[in-house]
């Protein structure tokens, strides 16, 4: 029993090198569209890798700023400075006093001899600052929400979090949140398409087929040996189509890292997206390969069931 399972698996194996070959245009047609697929699927995946990391860098740099009033005490300070650890969504805390503050001043005017004689001619009148680092860039209105409370707004006199600098980072996080879900989208719509593509690929092959196919339902063939050469004939389109795109992206990468003057395009970095390709070469191939050959298999299951049971009426 073994023996014969075994042999009729062997025999749906050889059937779907067979039909893989039987037609040549129609493979080649087939393999074409999914490695279109499998190449918009692969570069979905890069670009948002790239996306993610270029908003993880630009998150990582917000913070909530206050400058503390010369009114403060020192007392004051501290027990501030320990609420605000203790509040939602906060990661740290730093503090930079006055004399910090104007060592700060100073390096960043060094250009502009104007603004730094002004603060050398009325003395240190820098106040003490308070940078707030978010543990979530997101969710900075729970630190703002804590900030606009009466008994902590009386005890600083300004805030980043407001003006052009709010409206910012509020940009950053909307377009975080949108790349990221337009990825997944993405990616689920790109496999749905090169789904239709196998499918509507392996009905012709069916159709094609059909009297051949119904003489040997009537001689006694199981659906599964019928129907197991176009799942085999399926997971080499995905197979061969997964290897052309993997092959198609390096050398796509590779020109545009060597060529491209800009490192950047908005938020897509090219040179990330190659790093990232190049260090996860292993993994994508075998990704990509899984991506393929579950696709084809699935498409072609799909197709070939539905006409075994046409052929059953």
């Amino acid at each position: 029993m073994k023996e014969h399972r075994f042999i009729s698996l062997e025999r749906v194996i050889k059937n779907g090198f067979i039909n893989f070959g039987r037609n040549i245009y129609l493979s080649v047609a087939a393999i074409a569209m999914m490695a279109i697929t499998l190449t918009i699927l692969l570069f979905a995946v890069v670009s948002n890798a790239a996306f993610h990391h270029t908003i993880e860098d630009y998150t990582s740099r917000i913070d909530v700023t206050i400058a503390l009033k010369d009114s403060v005490s020192e007392v004051q300070r501290n027990r501030l400075i320990t609420q605000l650890q203790s509040v939602q969504n906060v990661e740290s805390v730093d503090y930079i006093s006055k004399v910090e503050a104007l060592k700060i001043y100073e390096e960043q005017t060094t250009e502009t001899p104007k603004l730094l004689g002004a603060i050398q001619e009325t003395g240190n009148v820098l106040p003490v600052l308070l940078v707030i680092n978010p543990r979530d860039p997101n969710q900075t209105q729970s630190i703002k929400d804590y900030l606009d409370q009466p008994a902590i707004a009386s005890l600083y006199s300004f805030s980043s979090y407001s003006g052009e600098r709010k409206q910012a980072i509020d940009n950053i996080t909307k377009a975080t949140r949108f790349f990221q879900q337009a990825g997944v989208v993405g990616i689920i719509i790109f496999t749905l398409i090169s789904m239709m593509i196998i499918f509507n690929t392996i009905r012709m092959a069916i159709f094609n087929r059909r009297d051949e196919l119904v003489i040997m339902r009537l001689l006694g063939a199981s659906p599964w040996f019928i129907r197991g050469p176009y799942v085999v004939e399926s997971m080499l389109y995905g197979v061969v189509a997964a290897i052309l795109s993997v092959l198609v992206c390096a050398a796509i990468f590779a020109i545009a890292s060597s060529t491209l003057q800009a490192s950047t395009f908005g938020l897509l970095d090219i040179g990330y997206s190659s790093t990232f390709f190049k260090n996860n070469l292993i993994w994508i191939i075998l990704i990509q390969l899984a991506a393929g050959i579950i696709i084809g298999a699935a498409s072609s299951a799909i197709a070939a069931r539905r006409y075994l049971k046409i052929s059953k009426q």
